[in-house]
Protein backbone atom coordinates (compact mmCIF):
# COMPACT_ATOMS: atom_id res chain seq x y z
CA UNK A 1 0.00 0.00 0.00
CA UNK A 2 3.02 2.45 0.60
CA UNK A 3 4.08 1.76 -3.01
CA UNK A 4 0.86 2.70 -4.62
CA UNK A 5 0.89 5.70 -2.17
CA UNK A 6 4.02 6.88 -3.01
CA UNK A 7 3.23 6.47 -6.76
CA UNK A 8 0.06 8.27 -6.40
CA UNK A 9 1.67 11.11 -4.26
CA UNK A 10 4.84 11.20 -7.23
CA UNK A 11 1.94 11.36 -10.17
CA UNK A 12 -0.36 14.07 -8.30
CA UNK A 13 2.93 16.21 -7.70
CA UNK A 14 4.23 15.72 -11.34
CA UNK A 15 0.40 16.67 -12.56
CA UNK A 16 0.67 19.89 -9.99
CA UNK A 17 4.24 20.75 -11.07
CA UNK A 18 3.65 20.54 -15.05
CA UNK A 19 0.49 22.45 -14.42
CA UNK A 20 1.99 25.01 -12.16
CA UNK A 21 4.89 25.84 -14.65
CA UNK A 22 2.24 26.55 -17.71
CA UNK A 23 0.20 28.67 -15.76
CA UNK A 24 3.55 30.80 -15.44
CA UNK A 25 5.58 30.20 -18.41
CA UNK A 26 2.07 29.62 -21.07
CA UNK A 27 -0.72 31.07 -19.32
CA UNK A 28 -2.40 32.13 -22.69
CA UNK A 29 -4.55 28.56 -21.91
CA UNK A 30 -5.03 29.10 -18.42
CA UNK A 31 -5.91 33.20 -18.82
CA UNK A 32 -9.10 31.72 -21.79
CA UNK A 33 -10.45 29.32 -19.31
CA UNK A 34 -11.48 31.99 -17.12
CA UNK A 35 -15.18 32.62 -16.57
CA UNK A 36 -15.39 36.48 -17.55
CA UNK A 37 -17.47 36.88 -14.34
CA UNK A 38 -14.51 36.25 -12.12
CA UNK A 39 -11.92 38.83 -11.39
CA UNK A 40 -8.39 39.73 -11.82
CA UNK A 41 -7.33 36.63 -13.96
CA UNK A 42 -3.87 37.33 -14.97
CA UNK A 43 -3.23 37.48 -10.85
CA UNK A 44 -5.16 34.15 -10.03
CA UNK A 45 -3.66 32.28 -13.09
CA UNK A 46 -0.11 33.16 -11.66
CA UNK A 47 -1.09 32.48 -7.76
CA UNK A 48 -2.28 29.39 -8.85
CA UNK A 49 0.70 27.98 -10.77
CA UNK A 50 3.01 29.35 -7.72
CA UNK A 51 0.63 27.65 -5.08
CA UNK A 52 1.04 24.46 -7.67
CA UNK A 53 4.35 24.54 -8.03
CA UNK A 54 4.51 24.75 -3.94
CA UNK A 55 2.15 22.15 -3.79
CA UNK A 56 3.91 19.95 -5.78
CA UNK A 57 7.21 20.14 -3.74
CA UNK A 58 5.64 19.96 -0.79
CA UNK A 59 4.22 16.84 -1.40
CA UNK A 60 7.66 14.89 -1.72
CA UNK A 61 8.70 16.55 1.76
CA UNK A 62 7.10 14.19 4.83
CA UNK A 63 6.95 16.91 7.05
CA UNK A 64 4.54 18.97 4.40
CA UNK A 65 3.19 16.54 2.91
CA UNK A 66 -0.38 16.61 4.99
CA UNK A 67 -0.04 20.77 4.79
CA UNK A 68 0.61 20.33 1.13
CA UNK A 69 -2.60 18.11 0.32
CA UNK A 70 -4.90 20.28 1.76
CA UNK A 71 -3.67 22.91 0.29
CA UNK A 72 -3.85 21.46 -3.41
CA UNK A 73 -7.31 19.40 -2.42
CA UNK A 74 -8.78 23.02 -1.81
CA UNK A 75 -7.19 24.57 -5.14
CA UNK A 76 -8.67 22.19 -7.15
CA UNK A 77 -11.92 22.65 -5.64
CA UNK A 78 -11.29 26.71 -6.55
CA UNK A 79 -10.27 25.84 -10.30
CA UNK A 80 -13.79 24.29 -10.47
CA UNK A 81 -15.41 27.26 -12.18
CA UNK A 82 -12.97 27.45 -14.85
CA UNK A 83 -13.69 23.33 -15.06
CA UNK A 84 -17.54 24.22 -15.54
CA UNK A 85 -16.54 27.50 -17.72
CA UNK A 86 -15.14 25.52 -20.93
CA UNK A 87 -18.10 22.83 -20.60
CA UNK A 88 -20.64 24.77 -20.75
CA UNK A 89 -18.82 27.21 -23.62
CA UNK A 90 -17.32 24.21 -25.56
CA UNK A 91 -17.38 26.50 -28.15
CA UNK A 92 -14.58 28.65 -27.26
CA UNK A 93 -12.49 25.97 -27.09
CA UNK A 94 -12.98 23.45 -30.62
CA UNK A 95 -9.52 22.27 -29.79
CA UNK A 96 -11.56 19.92 -27.43
CA UNK A 97 -14.68 17.83 -27.61
CA UNK A 98 -17.81 18.93 -25.48
CA UNK A 99 -17.15 14.74 -24.26
CA UNK A 100 -13.70 15.30 -23.24
CA UNK A 101 -14.78 18.75 -21.41
CA UNK A 102 -17.65 16.84 -19.77
CA UNK A 103 -15.83 13.81 -18.19
CA UNK A 104 -13.01 16.58 -17.19
CA UNK A 105 -15.46 17.10 -14.47
CA UNK A 106 -15.61 13.95 -12.92
CA UNK A 107 -11.67 13.17 -13.31
CA UNK A 108 -11.73 16.38 -11.52
CA UNK A 109 -13.18 14.17 -8.32
CA UNK A 110 -11.34 11.23 -9.14
CA UNK A 111 -8.12 13.62 -8.36
CA UNK A 112 -9.64 14.98 -5.73
CA UNK A 113 -9.74 11.66 -4.10
CA UNK A 114 -6.55 10.59 -5.34
CA UNK A 115 -5.08 14.06 -3.31
CA UNK A 116 -6.63 12.93 -0.15
CA UNK A 117 -5.84 9.17 -0.33
CA UNK A 118 -2.29 9.82 -1.37
CA UNK A 119 -1.26 12.83 0.83
CA UNK A 120 -3.90 13.50 3.61
CA UNK A 121 -3.67 10.76 5.52
CA UNK A 122 -5.59 11.25 9.12
CA UNK A 123 -3.02 12.50 12.22
CA UNK A 124 -2.08 9.65 14.19
CA UNK A 125 -4.01 8.69 16.74
CA UNK A 126 -2.83 9.91 20.24
CA UNK A 127 -1.85 6.57 22.38
CA UNK A 128 -2.72 6.17 26.13
CA UNK A 129 0.71 5.83 27.81
CA UNK A 130 2.79 7.83 25.27
CA UNK A 131 3.89 10.78 25.98
CA UNK A 132 2.44 13.92 24.42
CA UNK A 133 4.38 15.33 21.17
CA UNK A 134 5.72 18.90 21.90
Amino acid sequence: MTTLRTLARTAVALLFFTSGLGHLFAPSFFLAIMPPSLPLHREAVFISGVFELLGAVGLMIPSLRRASGLGLFVLTILVTPANIYMWWRADLFPQFSSTLLFWRLPAQLVLLGLIYWAAIPPPTPFRSGASMPQ
